[in-house]
């Protein structure tokens, strides 16, 4: 299947025309989306810190509940590009984060904890699949771009404002009522998903086959032709290792600040959550828009450079102003991979009807590094202490960033020339 590299690749595409309703309504299902799911992450590790759990205990919850994401990415995508209605999947899995939550927030014991982050994991990456799957089924390839940057940027807002509503809570009352926000947050995102109009959802351009028509499945090109697509894998590779330095970074901050006893440490964790989350709600629709005109390859490549120095500063202070300052390169950071990972995968998978399948490839990948990251650094901070483990951070962080400069190709449609 030859891959075209021109707007005639789409030149029987049925042309999208969401109603503004419906893209209303993915704006506030994307923001209260990020605001529930931001109630998990450096809030379950400060929380069971102050329930007296230990370090090790602490990384295998979070570890089990990152297997349980990976392990649902690739059926979650298949399953993506084989329904109809993608609604009921991030409804189905909202439902399951707001559970979640609550299990945390009301027995906080071992089992439970671990099956409630278990469960989590389930549905949060899955969730980010699906919204991408709606995001181009809506507008199509052309438009991805810029709403994927509005997506991150509405993402991102939601998170900051639950980070911070969320610290206020924790400092004024518990941590455990956090949890209890993060499971009534999924309300109201069920009340906005159901202003997403189904008709709006394009069946083949959700799975990047834009010219499908008529009520059945689209076609789709066999599973081993994904195994062909060369950037894929090595855009895999390079996010694995992104992963396995990033993931763990703030649980590990996080912990440490729990464990010194810190009078502020609900606030300094919400504090290194907002900043980059400000950042990528500045910077994601610039991005998506430069990923049009600059390539997709030199905006990952800024994205990927701020890792490795973000943990070395890390590594050579505890001094929370100067970590909350260092969080603007992780806003870089999240701001690039945010808005380019479901891009460079509808790139590369054009045609194939594999997009979501190819997503769930991608994040079955970074999956396993995000699980891996927190148990190892876990273990060498556990050993060596604080600084060894992000200085470990930052070398797996450079390794990343040298895979994508030597290998990964640009995926931008002008540049594309290759075969299935």
């Amino acid at each position: 299947m030859v891959i075209a590299a021109d707007s005639a690749e789409w030149a029987g595409a049925i042309e999208p025309s969401p109603s503004d309703a419906s893209l209303r309504g993915l704006d506030e299902v994307n923001l209260l989306l990020a605001g529930a799911l931001s109630g998990f992450g450096p809030y379950v590790a400060a929380f069971l810190a102050e329930q007296n759990w230990t370090q090790q205990n602490i990384g295998f919850v979070l570890t089990a509940g990152g297997f349980a994401g990976l392990l649902s990415q690739l059926p979650g995508g298949a399953l993506l590009d084989a329904i109809r209605s993608k609604r009921i999947a991030v409804a189905l899995g909202a439902g399951m984060v707001a559970a979640g939550a609550l299990i945390i927030a009301i027995w906080p014991s071992f089992p439970l904890v671990f099956a409630a982050l278990v469960l989590q994991g389930i549905t949060g990456g899955f969730l980010g699949l699906a919204i991408a799957a709606i995001s181009l089924g809506l507008v199509g390839n052309a438009a991805l771009a810029e709403r994927l940057g509005r997506n991150q940027r509405f993402a991102s807002t939601g998170g900051v404002l639950a980070a911070g509503l969320m610290g206020f809570i924790a400092f004024f009352l518990w941590y455990r009522a956090i949890f209890i926000v993060a499971a009534a947050l999924v309300l109201p995102l069920l009340f906005a998903l159901g202003r997403i109009q189904p008709s709006d959802i394009h069946f083949g351009r959700a799975s990047c086959i834009p010219d499908h028509q008529g009520p059945g499945a689209p076609p789709r090109a066999r599973l081993r032709s994904l195994w062909k697509i060369q950037g894929l894998h090595v855009f895999a590779g390079c996010v694995f290792l992104f992963q396995l330095a990033n993931a763990s970074m703030l649980p590990l901050a996080g912990e440490a600040f729990a464990y010194s006893k810190e009078a502020f440490s609900s606030l300094i964790v919400s504090a290194l959550i907002m900043v980059p989350q400000v950042i990528v709600a500045i910077m994601a629709p610039w991005t998506g828009r430069r990923a049009n005109m600059w390539g997709r390859r030199p905006l990952l490549l800024i994205g990927f450079a701020a890792l490795p120095v973000r943990a070395l500063v890390f590594a050579w202070t505890t001094n929370p102003v100067i970590l909350i300052a260092a969080q603007v390169l992780d806003g870089i950071s999240g701001t690039m991979l945010g808005v380019l990972t479901a891009l460079i995968v509808a790139d590369l998978t054009a045609g194939t009807g594999r997009f979501n399948i190819a997503q769930g490839f991608v994040g079955t990948i970074s999956g396993i590094g995000a699980s891996l990251s927190t148990a190892l650094s876990g273990l060498m901070a556990g050993s060596l202490g604080r600084e060894a483990g992000f200085v470990g951070i930052a070398a797996v962080a450079l390794a990343a960033l040298l895979l994508l400069w030597l290998l990964m190709p640009e995926s931008h449609p002008s540049k594309w020339s290759g075969h299935l």
